[in-house]
C-alpha cells in the first residue's frame, strides 16, 4: 500500500513539475513572439519615418518649384495638396483591400512565427 502511495506522490510531482516546465516553455515563446513581432514593427517603422521625412522635404521643394513657375508660391502648396487628396480618395476606394489584407497578413504571419 505505502509503494502505491509513493508511486502516486512521484507522479503527482512529475505532473507538478511538468506542468511548470509547460507554463515557463509557454511564457518564453510568448515572450519570443513579442520581441520578434516589436522588433520587426520598430525597423520597419523607421525606414517608413525616414521615407516620410524625404516624401516631406521633397513635396515642399516640388510645392515651391511650382508655385515659383506659376508665380504665386502658394499656387504651388494648393496643387501638391490637390494631387494628394485625389491619390488619397483613389487609395481609399479602390486600393483599401489591397493594402489592408496584406498588412494584417504580415502582422499575423510575424505573431505565428
Amino acid at each position: 500500500m505505502e509503494s502505491t502511495s509513493n508511486m502516486f506522490e512521484s507522479l503527482f510531482e512529475k505532473a507538478e513539475t511538468f506542468g511548470k516546465t509547460t507554463y515557463e516553455i509557454s511564457k518564453l515563446k510568448a515572450l519570443e513572439t513579442t520581441t520578434v513581432v516589436a522588433s520587426s514593427l520598430v525597423a520597419r517603422l523607421s525606414v517608413v519615418l525616414m521615407l516620410s521625412i524625404f516624401t516631406l522635404v521633397f513635396n515642399i521643394g516640388v510645392a515651391l518649384y511650382l508655385g515659383d513657375l506659376l508665380g504665386k508660391s502658394y499656387y504651388g502648396f494648393f496643387i501638391v495638396a490637390a494631387f494628394y487628396l485625389i491619390a488619397g480618395i483613389v487609395l481609399h476606394y479602390f486600393l483599401h483591400k489591397w493594402i489592408k489584407k496584406p498588412l494584417a497578413d504580415l502582422i499575423i504571419s510575424q505573431a505565428l512565427q
